[in-house]
């Protein structure tokens, strides 16, 4: 699919208003908790008054295999968009069940109407790591190729339209051929699943965009 949309991994920052030693030592603890199977400490800070550490917190459960929906979606509609990220992040390659108790499904339908661009993105991607995808999430991710403000968005979205490959998704891609460069270069990219004149067409056309990482594109799929 590409590379994890900025904020994933671990890139938040620090915020002002407490001392940078003391969020620093938190955050390290945490993290450190997550590679050593320690989700009791993950767990004592999933509530911390820094955005930065909770965030931490959550990954270092997703790390644990010790996170249930509950949490995740508690993380979904947190205040701070750091938060949000990360558990849009985490739900790319979470599973039901992993608590080794019944649990519900996350859903990532409300992180894919958030308001921050940031997180939208974050969630398009992870949208298209989670196969088969939930009920909904094609035709949201479709309108987000094609109607969102943000470029990154629109992108993300498109990216993984093509990597779940239902063909719903076929007419989201096809408008985004004609979007700016770089989410052309997604665009044709995302075609790959898809047989069809209209594929073949959009295709011919991409030969000769002005883009040439998008003409690029279209010969590698059009090589026999």
């Amino acid at each position: 699919m590409g590379r994890i949309p900025e904020g994933a991994m671990g890139g938040d920052q620090p915020r002002p208003g407490r001392p940078l030693a003391e969020t620093v030592a938190k955050r390290r603890l945490v993290a450190l908790a997550g590679h050593r199977g320690e989700p009791h400490v993950a767990r004592s800070h999933l509530h911390d008054g820094d955005p930065v550490v909770r965030a931490t917190a959550l990954r270092a459960l997703a790390r644990c295999r010790d996170l249930p929906a509950s949490e995740i979606m508690a993380a979904s509609s947190d205040p701070d968009p750091v938060v949000r990220r990360a558990a849009a992040e985490v739900l790319a390659t979470w599973e039901a069940g992993q608590t080794g108790q019944a649990d519900e499904p996350a859903s990532l339908l409300g992180l894919l109407a958030d308001d921050d661009p940031s997180t939208l993105e974050m969630a398009a991607w992870a949208a298209g790591e989670r196969l088969p995808p939930e009920e909904g999430v094609v035709e949201r991710l479709a309108e987000l190729a094609t109607g969102h403000r943000d470029a990154l968005v629109r992108e993300a979205a498109v990216a993984s339209l093509g990597s779940i490959g239902d063909r719903r998704a076929l007419p989201a891609i096809l408008q985004a051929m004609h979007d700016r460069a770089t989410v052309r270069r997604r665009a044709v990219l995302a075609l790959a699943p898809f047989e069809g004149p209209e594929v073949d067409e959009a295709l011919e056309r991409a030969r000769s965009d002005r883009d040439w990482q998008v003409r690029q594109a279209a010969e590698d799929l059009l090589a026999p």
